[in-house]
């Protein structure tokens, strides 16, 4: 492998080199730490065979590592100054460098495009922070097999991701993510390891899916989740009622889930939104029909 691209001495020269400095519009904040890409490469790869999505690649600090970990990497950036870059100062016979805005993906077209049979998939990545929250709920609401999902990400976002029911951080995506995934950190991170040094610190969150809930139809429930945080201030009564546009029919489904009418959403554990969507399957899955967000009976 080259010299380390996660050095203040190789990232300036890359600059110099290919004269790209650093753009506030897509939130990039290079490393300069060569020990904190390994990390998290070695976090996010448990064996070479794994089919590995980075997304944001940048100039390459962290793909040269997964590159060197992975014989197969896919890396998506948005920025077109990048991919000649990234092949030019990786030279990995294992990298492919895919030039799309990741919002704009279909994740689980491409992970059907590029992965082998019964491949396992992970994705990695240090997340520009403006997009951490799209990026996640994009990558939870995947229906294709994924293993892990390793991310920097600010720590300020990470704190909420390990909020519990009635923190002021706990929203939507917190129980999103308990029900797709078991969480843990792998590292801090101080915004002195990276060039030009941001505001804030960093935090690396590892997420791998346990397949524990298989409720049907689970965009539903995924939606009716989101739903229920729609507006923090308001009751989960007031919420769903939006959400069904149907008030009876959202104050019937809460009594019938034993959840109380002037409770707010950041108060339910994940258990009760399952209760929730469980015991009005039918009455949710309906409504959601109707308003053509679609339903499949037979799953």
């Amino acid at each position: 492998m080259n010299d380390p691209i996660a050095t203040i001495k190789r990232t300036k020269a890359i600059q110099d080199k290919y004269q790209v400095f650093t753009k506030k519009a897509y939130g990039q904040n290079f490393i300069i730490e060569p020990r904190i890409v390994e990390k998290i490469a070695e976090a996010a790869i448990a064996d070479p065979s794994e089919l590995v999505i980075e997304i944001g690649p940048g100039i390459g600090a962290l793909t040269q590592q997964l590159c060197a970990r992975s014989q197969h990497v896919i890396a998506y950036e948005i920025d077109p100054r990048m991919p000649n870059i990234l092949q030019n100062e990786i030279q990995s016979p294992h990298l492919e460098v895919v030039l799309q805005d990741f919002l704009d993906v279909d994740v689980d077209e491409e992970i059907k495009k590029y992965r082998k049979e019964n491949q396992p998939v992970v994705f990695a990545s240090n997340l520009p922070y403006y997009i951490t929250t799209p990026i996640l709920f994009k990558l939870f609401e995947t229906k294709e097999p994924i293993e892990r999902i390793t991310v920097m990400m600010q720590k300020e976002v990470g704190q909420r991701f390990m909020a519990q029911p009635s923190d002021k951080e706990y929203n939507a995506l917190s129980v999103i993510w308990q029900y797709k995934c078991d969480c843990h950190k792998v590292m801090d991170v101080s915004r002195h390891v990276f060039w030009p040094s941001p505001n804030v610190d960093s935090v690396v969150l590892q997420f791998n899916f346990h397949h524990r809930y298989h409720l049907p139809n689970e965009s539903v429930f995924l939606s009716m989740v989101k739903g229920c945080f729609v507006q923090r201030r308001k009751t989960i009564y007031n919420n769903l009622q939006s959400y069904l546009q149907d008030k009876e029919l959202a104050k019937t489904c809460l009594e019938k889930a034993g959840i109380a009418l002037n409770t707010r959403a950041q108060q339910c554990a994940l258990n009760d939104f399952i209760r929730l969507y469980e015991v009005n399957y039918e009455s949710i899955c309906t409504s959601q029909s109707e308003s053509s967000s679609g339903c499949d009976w037979k799953k």
